[in-house]
């Protein structure tokens, strides 16, 4: 049984070459400045990361890079979902085998199956890999949403131990309601506005595309949550606010890829068909940037 993942998780970005080939010197660098920035774990070959644009073998690429990278200074969260459980489970523990201690797993999406279906998807893929599933929710970009008693079922599986809801509170408070009495499943929001709200009411951490930009601030909102600091809290995170807004004002990840390379990280160009941020984009972060008195 694994453990269940707990904190502030980046989802890293991949950078890429003009000529749209990964850059793996950035990539190192990228990594190396999330960990130094204190976060507790980080996610390798996410959507943020640019799976989605990525070849099967690019794909293992990043993950088997990454993980030597990281070079278990933080836990590895890898994304490893494919259509199909067979696919995913060989996936799964190919990040197991480089170092990776859990994976992210979609539900089946495109072709819609039934809840049964969907449970059925999960179970195969817990009961054969060896990393720990963390189901990842995320309605707006699939098109399916798992009802948070489907979740809770699937959390009794031992080999289930997570959630990332990309979704509304609503949903993630019910989540949270039907698993806060098991102790080995953690929930974790996924939008920048709504990790505070939902660390409030019982989750365990949050996913954040700026957290590739300002890791230690997140570190710090975490930490004064941790402190129960919640005044404090919510005035700092209030300060962020106009960021989170960007991160998606524009498609993601090319707004946090811009206000890396502001900061003298490498965030590299976005892959085809995904476009760099707009120069009104970046002069709005760069003004938000000098009042947050990182630039």
């Amino acid at each position: 049984m694994k453990k269940a993942p707990r904190g502030m998780f980046v989802p890293v970005v991949t950078p890429f070459k003009e000529d749209q080939s990964i850059d793996f010197d950035a990539f190192k660098k990228v990594i190396d400045y999330v960990v130094e920035g204190g976060l507790d774990g980080i996610l390798i070959s996410g959507s943020t990361g640019e799976y989605h644009t990525m070849t099967l073998e690019e794909q293992k690429e990043v993950i088997k890079k990454g993980c030597e990278y990281v070079a278990g200074r933080i836990p590895v969260l890898a994304g490893v979902g494919r259509y199909t459980a067979p696919e995913t489970v060989e996936l799964a523990n190919f990040a197991a085998d480089c170092g990776a201690e859990w994976g992210l797993v979609l539900p089946p999406y495109y072709q819609a199956t039934t809840d049964q279906g969907v449970k059925d998807f999960f179970l195969e893929i817990a009961d054969g890999s060896n990393v720990g599933i963390v189901i990842y929710n995320n309605p707006l970009s699939t098109g399916v949403e798992l009802a948070p008693e489907l979740i809770a079922e699937l959390a009794e599986h031992d080999n289930i131990v997570s959630l990332k809801d990309t979704s509304d509170m609503i949903h993630t408070c019910e989540t949270i309601a039907l698993t806060r009495n098991m102790p080995n499943f953690t929930v974790f929001q996924g939008y920048e506005h709504t990790i505070l709200p939902a660390l409030a009411v019982g989750a365990e951490g949050g996913f954040a595309i700026l957290m590739n930009a300002l890791p230690q601030e997140y570190v710090k909102l975490y930490n004064l949550v941790k402190e129960n600091k919640w005044a404090e809290a919510a005035e700092f995170n209030m300060s962020m606010a106009k960021l989170y807004t960007a991160m998606e004002a524009e498609p993601y990840p090319a707004p946090v890829k811009a206000m890396m390379e502001m900061l003298g990280v490498p965030g590299g160009c976005v892959r085809k068909p995904l476009v760099d941020a707009s120069d009104k984009l970046k002069a709005e972060m760069k003004e938000e940037l000098k009042k947050l008195g990182r630039i």
